[in-house]
């Protein structure tokens, strides 16, 4: 297959999909116009990113894209909808680098308690003051709130209470049996987290749903002088509230992300929250650790290699779960030339559109049974099947009853 790297990718990755016979192409600092030059340029087959967007223009300008592959754990810089328009999966590398962003959420909490960053300004600018930098509360017995409890707010769970911090998580997944084994609070909602603490981390998914999560009434639920940690999305969070907490009831605030901040790894930067004193701000590098990055390059390889051999990409982001099926047909034959054709030719002659299908051959490589699922009853073709040349039995089954 034709592989086009768009990003920054650890070279292991390169050389492997290399090994493994693929031509890659490594062009890391295409963008906009001239990703989707590339794209008609290369006709690659699959796509790799990181921080780059993908848009409806550049999956247009791929006439053989068929995987696009997120070097990370985010899908949010990629059109979803056009790439399903198109066929194209999108796959990603979820909790490649949960360890790497727990780290650094736990440097940006010990950075602002102990006053790390103005320190070494003072020192740098050969200034010693041992009395502004003493001052510091300690992390040990505060009450540390979690939003998302995937891979990330997993680890940094762990790290929490090693610190001998009290955790209260929050996440549609998670229900109270869960938080009790592993040790943390289980609460009902974003809300009652903040209630509960006064240190916030955010580790959610920018979703529709989490987008301004972190918002006013939210961030007034905090108490005077609490703590707020964002190394997920901007967009989770509620800058203008956010500042404003930082002016007038004493919050800080440890931030891997801004909104509005420059797309490359340099460039100029202009925000309120970054000139702010009660800030502490890393470059957007969650995930940046050696360690992080070659996991993640390890499981772009798998996701391609795994996409070549079987047509099925590891953890795709863009298919439905839960397909529009009402019933599936089930059609045990001999494997045979064109015995599935006439079964989809039968179908199309109902109208009967097909959501779902596979085929599985039995050992011995005599017979096989093809499952199809179809948006309504199929009834009307069983007859019209079952008298196809090496059909042995068709039955149709509505989904949840089916069997095979």
């Amino acid at each position: 297959m034709r592989v086009l790297i768009a990003d920054k990718l650890a070279t292991s990755a390169v050389d492997a999909l290399r090994a493994a016979g693929h031509e890659v192409a490594v062009e890391p600092s295409l963008g906009g116009e001239a990703l989707a030059e590339a794209l008609g340029r290369l006709d690659p087959d699959v796509l790799v990113v990181r921080s780059t967007k993908v848009g409806a223009a550049q999956l247009e300008a791929g006439r053989a894209l068929s995987l696009v592959v997120r070097a990370g754990a985010g899908v949010n810089t990629i059109d979803l909808d056009a790439a399903g328009r198109r066929g194209v999966f999108v796959a990603n590398c979820p909790g490649k680098n949960a360890v790497a962003v727990a780290e650094l959420t736990f440097a940006l909490l010990l950075a602002l308690d102990r006053h790390v960053a103005d320190g070494v300004v003072r020192a740098r600018a050969g200034q010693w003051d041992k009395a502004a930098q003493s001052r510091s509360r300690g992390l040990r017995g505060r009450r540390l709130g979690l939003l998302g409890l995937g891979g990330i707010g997993r680890e940094v769970a762990r790290r929490a209470l090693a610190f001998d911090l009290e955790v209260v998580a929050w996440s549609r997944s998670l229900t109270p049996e869960a938080a009790e084994e592993l040790g943390i609070t289980w609460a009902g909602s974003p809300l009652e987290v903040a209630r509960q603490v006064d240190i916030l981390s955010v580790h959610t998914a920018l979703t529709p749903d989490t987008r301004g999560l972190v918002g006013r009434s939210l961030i007034d639920a905090l108490p005077d002088g609490a703590v707020v940690i964002n190394t997920a999305r901007a967009e989770v969070m509620d800058e203008e509230a956010l500042l404003d907490a930082l002016e007038r009831r004493g919050f800080q605030a440890g931030l891997d992300v801004l909104a509005g901040e420059p797309s490359g790894s340099t460039g100029t930067l202009d925000h309120p929250l970054a000139r702010h004193p009660h800030v502490v701000l890393s470059h957007h590098v969650g995930a940046s650790t050696e360690e992080a990055q070659e996991a993640v390059a390890a499981e772009v390889v798998r996701i391609v290699t795994a996409y070549d051999a079987t047509g099925r990409a590891p953890n795709v982001v863009n298919v439905l779960d839960d397909p529009d099926a009402t019933h599936v047909l089930v059609v045990r034959h001999l494997d045979r030339v064109g015995v599935l054709a006439g079964v989809l030719d039968a179908l199309r002659e109902a109208d009967l559109n097909v959501q779902g299908m596979e085929n599985t051959i039995f050992a011995g490589g005599e017979a096989a049974v093809a499952r199809v699922q179809v948006g309504s009853d199929p009834a009307v073709v069983v007859d019209h099947v079952a008298a196809l040349p090496h059909v042995l039995h068709v039955a149709s089954l509505p989904i949840g009853g089916s069997r095979g």
